[in-house]
């Protein structure tokens, strides 16, 4: 429904070229929702309005359901009122001045999707009960919450049937626990719809929750693409890998190499980990031990475990509600460790700790690093 080939969007700053999207590379199924994820500048909203035609980048090819829409090669622009697309932006956009079924109607009636007045009444008041508007059709959209605003300007957008839905941040304005409850319901919306969606956040948790794929962006590029348990659990780049979640890192050198796993020399003794497949270590090879706080396992004694078993003194203590996290000090290496509210320790407290091969990962450093002990 969507490809991106080699897309590249230079800006200048300060009589300088800056390379904002570097060669990006995208194929987006029909009814998949896409996620960029990404912190700020790292290129996301910039690839975003070059799909809708509010950015003209410099090269490469975009194409929106077979037809091409920009082509640096071919010298395509196709402008946005006429791409199959609609966009709900970071700050709605809505009009103050029309109720809320006047701003769902206004695209039908103007520009190149207008319908007459019986299809386009039938529209709204289809896509309105759809979103749980149509009790307040006739009301100023100045008067709505927060999360009725991101609704009209949602139904807006629905309405036109676009062939991809573009979304710039929509729940970023929202307080957290309407921001969660929103995620659920649009998510189910778009699967319902079966909706291609292109969606930019910088938000981990909500991409992880909302994404069929999630594409991580840095510096222009993407650094890795696939499905969100993919990147929790395997992150190919230790960008990657502090950029998602939380997760501990021991400088390490990989000793032993089998099938499947490595052993790594670390500091706190010898380490099984798993590793990215497309990343075959080699014996001498310096690697990052990686292991997230939730997968450290708190022992009573040493217990069967044969291998990743060390002890360390806790030097401090967090409690989150409906968990615990320690700062548990293993020779020269501090580690985060997450456990359920009810496992009570106190500082100084000797603890024997488990770190579960399966859940270890020997990622290759992105650059020599001296703060490889830190969360990531």
């Amino acid at each position: 429904m969507l490809e991106i080939k080699h897309l590249t969007k230079y800006y200048r700053e300060k009589k300088q070229l800056v390379k904002a999207v570097d060669g990006i590379d995208l194929k987006v199924e029909e009814g998949e929702f896409l996620v960029l994820l990404g912190s700020s500048g790292c290129g996301k909203t910039t690839t975003l309005r070059a799909v809708a035609g509010l950015e003209r980048p410099d090269e490469g090819e975009i194409r929106i359901d077979h037809v091409d829409v920009y082509s640096s090669r071919r010298k395509i622009f196709v402008s946005p009122d006429k791409r199959p697309i609609a966009m709900v932006f970071q700050s709605y956009a809505i009009w103050p001045h029309l109720n809320v079924y006047e701003n769902v109607a206004l695209p039908l009636r103007v520009g190149i999707r207008r319908l007459n007045q019986k299809e386009r009444h039938q529209r709204v008041m289809d896509v309105l009960d759809l979103l749980g508007l149509d009790g307040l059709a006739d009301r100023e959209v100045t008067a709505l919450s927060g999360g009725q605003q991101q609704r009209v300007s949602l139904a807006r957008a629905i309405a036109q049937q676009p062939r991809v839905l573009l979304m710039d941040e929509p729940l970023s304005n929202l307080d957290y626990k309407l921001r969660v409850r929103l995620r659920v319901e649009l998510k189910e919306l778009m699967q319902r719809l079966n909706l291609t969606t292109l969606y930019v956040t910088h938000d981990q948790e909500e991409a992880l929750a909302m994404g069929d794929r999630i594409a991580v962006l840095n510096k222009g590029k993407i650094v890795q693409l696939g499905k969100p348990r993919e990147l929790y659990e395997t992150p190919q780049t230790e960008f990657v890998a502090r950029f998602i979640g939380e997760m501990n890192f021991i400088d390490g050198m990989v000793r032993d190499v089998a099938k499947d796993r490595v052993t790594v020399h670390t500091s706190v003794g010898a380490i099984t980990a798993r590793f990215p497949k497309n990343r075959i270590p080699s014996i001498g090879e310096s690697r990052l031990l990686g292991i997230r706080p939730g997968d450290i396992q708190l022992l009573t004694g040493r217990g069967d475990q044969q291998e990743n078993v060390v002890q360390g003194e806790v030097l401090a203590a967090q409690y989150l509600g409906e968990a615990m996290t320690y700062v548990v000090k293993v020779g020269d290496v501090r580690l985060q460790v997450k456990c359920h509210h009810s496992r009570q320790l106190k500082i100084g407290d000797r603890v024997v700790l488990w770190l579960p091969p399966e859940y270890c990962l020997a990622i290759v450093p992105d650059e020599p690093s001296s703060t490889a002990n830190d969360m990531g």
